[in-house]
């Protein structure tokens, strides 16, 4: 049995993540075991569920993993937890575009069978939070909508009105929270600035987070929801790997301006007999010395570029890596790094290309093929993915695209390298994780 519940609101900008993360550390204050879960293709806001839980971060969405997998997925993932808070993506409703709310949060909640708390900015109404409350209440029946936490409000008075207006509506108020200064995550823009780049400030941003919550929330009320969670059906994901053979080592970019990783990503490479080993390149200067192969995952290095560059022994270091056969996997960020140049700036040039910041961005999600064999993915595998980011790179198509989709290449790819814009949840494609450790077994040998 795991006791659950989703946090979400009318649409972004309401306080999800803060809620969210403020109620994974307050019930943690409390002593209770509890497992962090994020709605959707996001590396941020886990960063920050990663902080306030102790636990590795998760991610559930119907779209990369596939519908019958969410079950699975948070019985792995909450496992040994006595919770489970799971935090929505933008509107409660709003899925892919032209799906009727497909990997939406109130399509995860049914997946899920888990009540959901809607969190509302009530900043700018009093009696019309109540309106909105029961509109999404009643909107779709097959969701159950169990409370709701009213955030950011002025005044005893103001909450007050509010409460009292929700009373004809039957959905019970869980949490009243006032507007507070201290309580704030700088943006960018792709979300809030991730978890590791703030370091220290992060850290401290969680106890502060954690008794707003306390002081506004009846945290009892929560649990109780939580437990109201049906049990499921289902036994739990497991990677598909059993290696019993020699293991090999795998170095993956981490620090500040590689923080994007998905939790079972490093849990099926496991399985299959590879190590993986954090590296920062922005501040380590060589690979060590058993490295059998490199897994550059995204993050902001547009950011760091200039500590990047700066950084040449671990750049020159990886270029001959590669150039000697070295398997590399790379996402986002690190099609970047693998780039000659990113904004004018040497980079690593495992990638004839040149990389640059601009003004329009890419996002969403992409259904894409693999033209050929390549060190990550067999010819015409299909994997689903997305993509985010605000930057090009020039030549827009490789010679060897690593993935084509909607009749275009993107990518550069090679019986050892692969590096793309598109960001794949590897626990719904694990063929890639076994392509991958095959190569890295072989150039072992």
């Amino acid at each position: 049995m795991v006791a659950r519940l989703v946090v979400a609101a009318p649409g972004s900008g309401h306080g999800k993540t803060t809620v969210a993360a403020g109620l994974m550390a307050a019930l943690r204050a409390r002593g209770l075991v509890v497992s962090g879960h994020k709605v959707g293709p996001d590396f941020i806001d886990p960063s920050y569920h990663a902080l306030a839980t102790g636990r590795p971060p998760r991610n559930l969405d119907p779209f990369l993993q596939s519908e019958d997998l969410l079950v699975p997925l948070l019985l792995h993932g909450a496992d040994g937890a006595g919770i489970a808070v799971i935090e929505g993506v933008m509107g409660l409703f709003d899925g892919a575009l032209g799906t009727e709310g497909f990997a939406s949060t109130a399509h995860v909640a049914r997946l899920l069978e888990a009540p959901v708390v809607l969190v509302v900015d009530a900043s700018a109404a009093s009696r019309s939070v109540a309106a909105t409350v029961l509109g999404f209440a009643r909107y779709d029946p097959r969701v159950t909508l169990a409370g709701v936490i009213l955030n950011k409000l002025g005044s005893q008075r103001h909450e007050d009105e509010i409460r009292a207006a929700l009373v004809s509506t039957g959905i019970p108020v869980l949490g009243a929270l006032r507007r507070s200064e201290d309580i704030h995550a700088p943006s960018r823009h792709l979300g809030l600035v991730p978890a590791a780049e703030r370091g220290a400030e992060s850290r401290q941003l969680l106890p502060r987070l954690a008794e707003w919550i306390a002081g506004g929330v009846d945290l009892e009320a929560v649990v109780r929801v939580a437990r109201t969670a049906p049990r499921l059906s289902g036994t739990a994901w497991r990677p598909d790997g059993t290696w019993t053979g020699p293991r090999r080592v795998v170095v993956a970019a981490a620090g500040e301006a590689f923080t994007f990783r998905y939790t079972e990503t490093v849990e099926l490479l496991d399985s299959h007999g590879i190590d993986v080993v954090d590296l920062d390149p922005l501040h380590d200067k060589e690979l060590p010395e058993d490295c059998a192969g490199l897994y550059f995952g995204g993050g902001f290095p547009e950011v760091h570029a200039g500590a990047l560059s700066d950084n040449t022994s671990l750049r020159e270091g990886v270029a001959a890596a590669i150039r000697a056969g070295m398997p590399v996997v790379a996402e986002c960020a690190g099609l970047l790094y693998l780039c000659r140049e990113l904004d004018g700036l040497p980079m690593v040039g495992a990638v004839d290309a040149v990389a640059r910041m601009t003004k329009r961005g890419a996002l969403g999600y992409r259904r894409a093929t693999a033209p050929r064999d390549t060190v990550l993915a067999r010819a015409g595998e299909q994997v689903t993915g997305h993509e985010f980011h605000r930057t090009e790179v020039l030549p827009r198509q490789g010679e060897t695209p690593a993935w084509e989709w909607d009749g275009t290449g993107e990518g550069f790819a090679s019986a050892t390298l692969h590096a793309s814009y598109l960001h794949v949840h590897w626990a719904g494609h694990p063929g890639l994780a076994r392509s991958f450790a095959a190569a890295v077994h072989a150039r072992g040998h």
